[in-house]
């Protein structure tokens, strides 16, 4: 039986995520489909591969990973199915696999789109489904489609460095509303070699120890912690961090205006000392 995981930024207001998951049944009655995500902010990859990257190393090998991020971003020609690390990931040609895997996947295949399809959600779910149909039944992946294709690529967001500081940008606000930013807890060592540090944001808010676990504050008191995908994490004990202190998340569209507009309530900086 196959295990598959379904993510989008596809909301659940309307029908569209219960269509999608008729659609996998239709195709093999004995999927077993789990949701990681469907409340993703559209068109904001960089949230998008946070979620993705951290839920798809969590479960078995074998697992068919079905990503509706962003489809129709351009014009669809083909979709992607790619084995990585021992996972199949499903999703569109747009960039989005470059951000959620290190370096090349051991195999990527390119499933062609028929070029008189109406080319609508349900049909890319219906591509990727028979994709999956035919490898459980024991069809060869480099059989599936055409093998060896290449694929658009995007790079990661990034962290910037400096000599005495690395400056992250705000790529999540879970339901707590403690905000993530994409500094890892190998980068915040590797950066600040030993010294003391501050943590800034919001201009004038500074915090100078990383905590182990929310209650190691007072109640209503901030804290920084690396969470348990290991990025840091701005929070208050039982308390609204991103609502209290006006902190956003950082967009891919706002990317290119970065340098010119700062926006600082989107970056957290931290200075070594």
């Amino acid at each position: 039986m196959a295990l598959i995981t379904l993510t989008s930024d596809i909301g659940q207001q309307d029908y569209v995520v219960g269509a999608v998951k008729g659609q996998l049944f239709h195709i093999n009655p004995n999927f077993n489909i789990v949701d990681i995500s469907h409340q993703l902010s559209p068109f904001n990859y960089s949230q998008a591969a946070y979620v993705c990257r951290n839920a798809l190393k969590n479960f078995p090998a074998f697992t068919y990973h079905l990503i509706l991020i962003n489809l129709f971003e351009q014009k669809p020609e083909q979709l992607l199915i790619a084995f990585y690390n021992q996972q199949y990931i499903l999703c569109a040609d747009n960039g989005f696999l470059s951000m959620i895997i290190d370096g090349n996947p051991e195999m990527i295949i390119g499933l062609p789109l028929d070029k008189l399809a109406i080319k609508n959600t349900l049909y890319c779910t219906a591509v990727m489904g028979n994709a999956i149909n035919e490898i459980v039944n024991g069809k060869e992946l480099q059989k599936i489609g055409v093998p060896d294709i290449s694929y658009k690529q995007k790079n990661n967001l990034r962290p910037l460095l400096g000599d005495n500081w690395i400056e992250g940008q705000i790529i999540f606000i879970d339901n707590f509303e403690n905000v993530v930013v994409n500094i890892t807890r190998d980068e915040f060592e590797e950066q600040r070699k030993g010294r003391s540090f501050r943590i800034v944001f919001k201009r004038d808010e500074v915090i100078d120890k990383i905590s182990e676990t929310y209650a190691d504050v007072a109640e209503g008191e901030k804290l920084a912690l690396f969470n348990s995908a290991g990025y840091l994490e701005i929070a208050m004990n039982k308390g609204n961090a991103a609502g209290l202190f006006g902190l956003q998340k950082f967009t891919d569209q706002m990317q290119g205006q970065y340098q010119q507009t700062r926006f600082f309530y989107q970056t957290v900086k931290v200075y070594f000392e």
